[in-house]
């Protein structure tokens, strides 16, 4: 062997070498730890809380119509806008009508000259018969005149009652306050009675209507106020996590259970000053029966779902460890939490993503405790 070939083979054995060791570094190398937001479980006071699923409802809800027919001259009001009671909203072709009121007042007078002449001709059949000049028979017939005359006027006077009754339904008002829909009529239509025109709802306050089943109903009896007397607390939650920042009060429990369901019906009433309540809303109703227990919250963020249920990622010994918990309920935007944390833990809520259990973390205190909101 040349020289030259002892010197490329030594080359060969250290390149072997140096790349050997540089994979064994490699495998042993820890991967980088991963930043994480955390917060600190807390163990507090928390009033236990029953969710439902409930209905916003007006309080006054009405199906405005037409109570005469007749074709639309004008529509009074812009789509969408907030209405008092009495205000104009639809106004009929009311020529009809003026001239069925003028033809009813013409029958009424002519009714009542009737009646006058009817009281002269008794008044002259008793004066005749008084003077044995007369007959009962013709006094008689008389009296049943003048009665007759007195009917007329009594028909005359209500036919022109109801034409003045219709042609003041040709201006159509609104029957109580609220905000007006759509209108279901457009000018030079022609209206009849079966027909909704629009729709008006009132705003403030709301009721949310929500199911309550047996056991439910008589857990929050035994564990709180009475649903039907003292007026429970209530809180609202929207479809996409938010809460509603006023509180409502139970006002109505009904008198029956649904056969079908097996649940009672409760309505509360919520202040809306804001119109954020709209009639028809699908909510979530969260009901505070009065009673505290000590319970571990934590922020809703940091649940995760999975097919087992739900857990947490905490942070043991600078890694990433998962925790199989049990919630209980809501608590305003946390979680509270029955099994599998006892407080003080240090749960990740940010940075979950691509976490896997024993992954090293480094973990920082973005959110000092659980969101009490």
């Amino acid at each position: 062997m040349t020289k030259a070939m002892i010197i490329r083979r030594g080359l060969q054995v250290a390149l072997l070498a140096f790349t050997l060791a540089s994979c064994t570094d490699a495998q042993t190398k820890e991967p980088a730890a991963v930043s994480v937001g955390v917060v600190t479980a807390e163990r507090r006071a928390v009033e236990k809380t029953l969710d439902f699923v409930g209905r916003i409802e007006a309080i006054n809800r009405v199906e405005v119509r037409a109570r005469v027919s007749g074709y639309l001259e004008a529509v009074l009001f812009k789509e969408g806008d907030v209405v008092k009671e009495g205000d104009p909203l639809y106004r009929i072709e009311s020529g009809l009508f003026q001239a069925a009121v003028e033809q009813a007042q013409g029958a009424l007078e002519r009714s009542k000259a009737s009646k006058i002449l009817s009281e002269q001709q008794l008044q002259r059949a008793e004066e005749l018969l008084a003077r044995n000049t007369g007959t009962p028979a013709a006094r008689d017939q008389a009296v049943a005149s003048h009665q007759q005359a007195i009917g007329a006027v009594m028909i005359d006077e209500a036919n022109l009652a109801t034409a003045k009754i219709n042609l003041g339904y040709t201006n159509i008002v609104a029957p109580v306050g609220g905000k007006v829909g759509k209108t279901n009529i457009t000018k030079g239509n022609s209206v009849s009675t079966d027909g909704v025109l629009t729709v008006i709802v009132s705003k403030d306050p709301m009721y949310v209507t929500f199911p309550v089943s047996q056991r439910d109903f008589l857990r929050a009896r035994a564990g709180g106020p009475q649903l039907d007397g003292d007026g429970a607390k209530a809180r609202l939650r929207f479809a996409d996590g938010s809460v509603y920042p006023q509180t409502g009060r139970i006002n109505f429990v009904d008198v029956t259970v649904d056969r079908s369901t097996d649940t009672v019906l409760v309505r509360a009433t919520f202040p809306n000053p804001g119109g954020a309540l709209v009639d028809g809303q699908l909510v979530r109703v969260n009901l505070e029966t009065g009673v505290s227990q000590q319970k571990v919250v934590i922020p809703q963020a940091a649940l995760i779902a999975d097919q087992e249920g739900s857990y947490v990622f905490v942070v043991e010994d600078g890694k990433a460890a998962v925790k199989r918990i049990k919630a209980d309920g809501e608590s305003g935007t946390e979680a509270v939490v029955a099994e599998g944390l006892s407080g003080g833990e240090q749960v990740i809520v940010e940075g979950v993503q691509n976490l896997r259990p024993g992954a090293p973390v480094r973990p920082s205190a973005r959110v000092k405790t659980a969101d009490r909101s």
